[in-house]
């Protein structure tokens, strides 16, 4: 590399220290509910583990002895070794994308008193190895037809998702940005469409990473129902396993199950493996598998980490007492910050969203503050700074999960 380069990369970082923006990889050792950072233990409130699973070891305990008491030949491989379309398309994910289908079958049965069979629901699972390649890669594939396009996203909708709109070149796409749950501005951009759009694509999270909040599938519903060109492609990487009577996320909480054209799920957080997956029409998943480029070009997770998902997959309609009190600490949490920040006394019980909840300072540097205060006061936190979210509304993504204690939750309020 040119020495000039390197002189302007360097340049570039002590602009990035400059201005507080400057990220490097934490060292951390995990034990349970805590990490080791720096030779401190603190307790997780950064990560997405959502309910707890990712440190409980009874249950990798249990999962390992599943696995000792296979036969040698039976025991899932370390390593796929190939993609999906060679040789990495291995039972457990066979098994695993028929599983899932089947636990949304039973859900959209369940909203859906008309059907009496699982298979009116008629919807398919294809899995991929991370939420990102889903998204960078599902758009791209849906609009290589020869139909002229409009992807209308939500303003705070992930990096991966920008990424997979950015990555539909076609000269017949175009997309635009709404304002985050607006659906009066969304609404506008529809109807402002040139007639001769065939094609509209809305794109949103269910619950959203950096702000906790939800979408209002019902009222996207709605506005589908209203516009046959409409397409709803929905990302639930936050909602599934917290949200909905057998985990399933915001759509089976909300009954929109049946709705969703596209719906994105991964497994990185409340499942507390890796991997994601579309729920789709069997024609979308033939195509994907086409045209997909992240699937095509990619090897596949191994299949040991399919065998885990699956295993957590079996367990998560049942709990029930974990989303619960996930619940009740994070409207805990999400009061006692309102009633802080706010002059007026909270007249109505704040309604749970999500486990995320966000602590805006605005200021890079009081937000890397306030990070340092928490972590000398027992708690792992991190400072959120642009371009993760907007400009001057960086802040601490408090992070509930179903391990703490309602005493956890107390003594975080105090150092608030």
């Amino acid at each position: 590399m040119a020495s000039s380069i390197v002189a302007q990369l360097h340049e570039s970082l002590i602009h990035l220290k400059s201005q507080q923006q400057y990220r490097c990889l934490p060292s951390l050792e995990h034990q349970g509910r805590y990490v080791v950072s720096q030779g401190k233990t603190l307790l997780n409130i950064a990560s997405n583990d959502y309910l707890g699973l990712g440190g409980d070891t009874e249950l990798q305990t249990e999962f390992l002895e599943q696995i000792q008491q296979l036969p040698v030949v039976k025991r899932p491989k370390m390593s796929a070794t190939s993609s999906r379309l060679l040789t990495g398309n291995d039972t457990q994910l066979q098994a695993l994308e028929c599983e899932l289908q089947e636990w949304y079958q039973a859900a959209a049965c369940r909203q859906d008193i008309s059907a009496s069979e699982p298979e009116s629901y008629s919807k398919s699972v294809l899995v991929f190895n991370s939420g990102y390649h889903a998204n960078i890669g599902i758009l791209p594939a849906l609009t290589t037809l020869p139909v002229k396009t409009l992807i209308l996203a939500d303003k705070l909708v992930h990096a991966s998702i920008i990424d997979g709109m950015r990555l539909s070149q076609s000269k017949l796409v175009t997309y635009r940005r709404y304002r985050h749950n607006d659906y009066e501005h969304l609404a506008k951009f529809i109807d402002q469409a040139d007639p001769s759009v065939e094609r509209i694509i809305v794109v949103t999270e269910s619950v959203f990473s950096m702000d906790g909040d939800c979408a209002d599938l019902q009222q996207l519903v709605q506005l589908k129902a209203a516009d046959s060109r409409i397409e709803l492609y929905v990302d639930e990487a936050h909602a599934i396993g917290v949200l909905g009577d057998t985990g399933l996320g915001l759509a089976e909480e909300t009954q929109t199950l049946a709705d969703i054209d596209y719906l994105v799920g991964t497994f990185g957080k409340a499942f507390a493996s890796v991997g994601a997956y579309i729920m789709c029409d069997d024609i979308v998943k033939q195509w994907l598998i086409n045209t997909m480029r992240p699937l095509i070009f990619s090897t596949a997770l191994p299949p040991i980490n399919h065998a885990w998902t699956r295993f957590i997959l079996a367990k998560m309609p049942n709990l029930i007492d974990q989303r619960a009190h996930l619940a009740q600490i994070s409207v805990k949490l999400s009061q006692a910050i309102a009633q802080r920040h706010h002059t007026s006394p909270i007249t109505q019980h704040i309604r749970y969203d999500s486990p995320i909840i966000p602590y805006i300072l605005g200021d890079n540097g009081r937000a890397i503050a306030k990070a340092q205060q928490l972590q000398a006061a027992g708690f792992y936190a991190l400072p959120i700074r642009p371009p993760t979210v907007p400009a001057n509304t960086a802040r601490i993504r408090l992070v509930m999960n179903a391990k703490l204690t309602n005493e956890d939750c107390e003594q975080l309020i105090e150092q608030l």
